[in-house]
């Protein structure tokens, strides 16, 4: 036979329970010892042996059986528990991983549901504050002059413009009717033969002003011209205003 030989896959540590399992062997296999021991006819009674033997009776060995069982029966009871326990602890971790899982997911549908809001909120305000500029552009955008046909409907309109920025009284048919009365819609007509033209101021323009009125009565804005038909209009309106009350009360030379 082979000395010094290593053993090879050694067994695994034996458990606590296989240690009482085999200490109740041992005490069952000693107790068996002890019974083949005794003869066939010994008295299994109270009766004394005689000296350097050892006698058992069967209530002993009852006895050592029970409490082989007994034990064997905790070391289950044992091992049962133990296992449980094991299986709740595992459980309970499981039960822990899983909130704790399902706590983050929440936290970051969560956090995702707040930065989408967030996103949305900054992009109405951007969007709010795109369309109050673009009002603003809006509001401030300088309107185009007006335009004036350059003929006597046109010279009218624009005078009645002028009048009514400076609170000078008059209308349409007020100005039309004493202008073909004066000068029949001529801008350069002019009066060379009455006492005006005697004194050496003609009458000129439209409603035929003379050079002194013309200057007294300038409208600001104007040409500083007789023959302009937009100041000579205003000007001859803002003298009759100041004479008569507005141009539309001149129904003769005035």
């Amino acid at each position: 036979m082979l000395k010094n030989t290593k053993n090879r896959g050694l067994g695994r540590a034996i458990t606590k329970r296989q240690k009482i399992a085999i200490a109740g062997v041992t005490t069952l296999g000693a107790a068996a010892l002890a019974i083949s021991a005794v003869p066939g006819n010994a008295q299994t009674t109270t009766a004394e042996a005689p000296a350097g033997k050892v006698a058992y009776s069967n209530e002993q060995i009852k006895d050592v059986k029970g409490k082989v069982t007994d034990q064997l029966a905790s070391a289950d009871v044992k091992a049962q528990d133990a296992s449980a326990k094991h299986k709740a602890a595992v459980a309970a971790a499981k039960h822990r991983a899983a909130v704790a899982h399902d706590k983050h997911v929440a936290a970051e549908a969560n956090a995702k549901k707040k930065a989408a809001a967030k996103k949305k909120a900054a992009a109405e305000r951007k969007a709010k504050a795109a369309a109050s500029r673009s009002a603003e552009r809006v509001a401030v955008k300088p309107v185009a002059a007006k335009t004036y046909a350059n003929n006597l409907d046109g010279w009218i309109r624009e005078a009645l413009d002028i009048m009514k920025k400076h609170d000078i009284p008059g209308t349409y048919h007020g100005l039309h009717k004493n202008i073909i009365r004066e000068s029949s819609g001529n801008p350069n007509a002019i009066n060379n033969w009455d006492i005006n033209a005697q004194n050496g101021v003609p009458s000129i323009g439209l409603l035929q002003v003379i050079k002194p009125t013309f200057d007294a009565y300038h409208v600001p804005g104007t040409a500083w011209s007789q023959y302009d038909p937009v100041a000579n209009l205003t000007a001859a309106a803002n003298y009759a205003a100041d004479r008569y009350g507005s141009i539309d009360n001149v129904n003769s030379a005035y």
